[in-house]
C-alpha cells in the first residue's frame, strides 16, 4: 500500500482472496490514505474515511443488498456518480464489495468506468471468487492478492468464545475467516454445526434403503426429521432473521427521509435475506463435507490435520472398519451439491438427492 502510494496509485485494482483474509479492512486504511492527500486535515480524513458506514463525501461503499449487486445502484452510486469532481478530497475512491455478485449486465456498465476513469478516480473491487469475474473487468485492474489468515491468529481472535477444543475446531473450519468464526461460536452457528454434524452421522446409521423411503415420502408420520432439513432450516432461520433486521434498517431510513417505497424496502430486505440463506446453506453444507474430510483423515491416523477438533474422539470411533475411500467419495458428492446450488436448481431436491447418493457410499 505504502509502495502503491509513492510510486502512484493504479486507477484500479482487484483486491482477491478468501472471506475473512482482510480485504475490505486493508481497501478501508488504502481508501483512507489516499483521501487524506491534499486534504486541510489529513488526520480527521483518514478518521473518517476508517468509520464503517464512513461519512467522507468521497468514499462509496457499495456492497450487495441481497444476492446480487443491482444494476441500477450501481450505474447510480459508481458509474454516475464517478463523472463528479471531489467534494473535500483530492481523489474519490469507490469500493465494490463482493464484486462477483455483480452480473454480467453489471459487469458491462462498469467496463467503461474502469477503461476510461477521470484521473481523480480510483476503484477498488473485493472479490473471494475471482473467476466469477468478466475478464474483461479483471484484466483491467491491478490484482493484490490476500491469503487467508492462519489458524493460530484465528484463534487468537476467539480467546474465551468457547472451550479450547471448540475454538480450535471454529478456527479450523473457518478457513481463515474471522467473522465465520465468531459465527460457528454463536448460537446459530452452533446449531448449524450440530445439523451439519447430524446428517454426517446419519449416513453412517441409515441404509440406502430406508433413505429411499425417505425421499419418496414412503417413511411414516412418526419418522424422525431428515437430516438435510434440518440443515436448511438452520439456512431459513438464519435468513428470516437478516431479512428482518435489514427491513427495520430500512424502515428507520426512510423515516430519516431517505426516499425509498415500501415495496423497494420489502423486495431489498427479501434479497438480503436471501443472500444470508445461501451463504448458510453453502456454509453448512462445507461442514458436512469437513466431516467426511475428518473421517478420512482419522481412518488414516492423520488426527493433527482434523478440522473438528473437539470431536476427535467421535471421530475415531466412526472409523474402527473404514473406508477411506467412501469418506473421500461422500466429500466429492457435497461438493458437486454445492456447484449445484449455484445455478439455482431446487434445493430441497438437491439435499435429497444428496442424502440418497451419501449412502449409497456406505452400503
Amino acid at each position: 500500500m505504502t509502495a502503491a502510494l509513492a510510486s502512484g496509485p493504479s486507477h484500479a485494482y482487484l483486491f482477491r482472496g478468501p472471506r475473512g483474509a482482510g480485504k475490505a479492512a486493508a481497501a478501508r486504511a488504502f481508501a483512507a490514505e489516499l483521501l487524506a492527500v491534499g486534504a486541510a486535515d489529513p488526520d480527521d480524513a483518514k478518521r473518517r474515511a476508517m468509520l464503517d458506514p464512513s461519512p467522507h463525501p468521497d468514499l462509496v461503499w457499495l456492497q450487495p443488498r441481497g444476492a446480487q449487486h443491482m444494476v441500477e445502484e450501481l450505474r447510480e452510486k459508481v458509474i454516475r456518480a464517478a463523472s463528479y469532481r471531489p467534494f473535500e478530497a483530492e481523489k474519490r475512491v469507490f469500493v465494490i464489495e463482493a464484486a462477483e455478485a455483480m452480473r454480467d449486465e453489471g459487469q458491462n456498465a462498469l467496463l467503461k468506468t474502469l477503461e476510461e476513469p477521470p484521473d481523480f478516480v480510483h476503484l477498488i473491487l473485493l472479490t473471494a471468487e475471482p473467476e466469477q469475474l468478466l475478464e474483461t473487468i479483471s484484466s483491467r485492474c491491478q490484482p493484490i492478492d490476500f491469503a487467508p489468515l492462519p489458524v493460530d491468529a484465528v484463534e487468537a481472535q476467539l480467546e474465551g468464545a468457547g472451550s479450547a477444543d471448540e475454538v480450535a475446531a471454529a478456527a479450523r473450519l473457518s478457513a481463515g475467516d474471522v467473522d465465520r468464526a465468531h459465527f460457528l461460536l454463536s448460537d446459530a452457528g452452533r446449531a448449524l454445526r450440530a445439523a451439519a454434524l447430524e446428517w454426517g452421522r446419519a449416513v453412517g446409521a441409515d441404509s440406502a434403503d430406508a433413505l429411499t423411503r425417505r425421499v419418496s415420502g414412503e417413511s411414516p408420520p412418526t419418522a424422525p426429521t431428515a437430516p438435510w432439513r434440518l440443515l436448511l432450516d438452520a439456512a431459513e432461520g438464519a435468513g428470516g432473521e437478516v431479512e428482518d433486521t435489514t427491513r427495520k434498517a430500512l424502515e428507520e431510513e426512510a423515516e430519516a427521509g431517505v426516499k425509498r417505497s415500501a415495496k423497494d424496502i420489502a423486495d431489498e430486505a427479501k434479497r438480503a435475506g436471501r443472500r444470508r440463506r445461501t451463504e448458510v446453506l453453502d456454509l453448512g453444507l462445507e461442514l458436512v463435507a469437513g466431516w467426511f474430510r475428518d473421517l478420512a483423515a482419522a481412518a488414516a491416523g492423520a488426527d493433527d490435520v482434523v478440522f473438528n477438533r473437539d470431536r476427535l474422539e467421535e471421530l475415531r470411533s466412526s472409523t474402527s472398519s473404514p473406508d477411506p475411500s467412501s469418506f473421500r467419495r461422500a466429500v466429492e458428492l457435497v461438493e458437486d451439491t454445492r456447484r449445484r446450488l449455484d445455478l439455482n436448481v431446487s434445493e430441497e431436491l438437491a439435499l435429497e438427492a444428496l442424502s440418497f447418493r451419501l449412502a449409497q457410499t456406505r452400503r
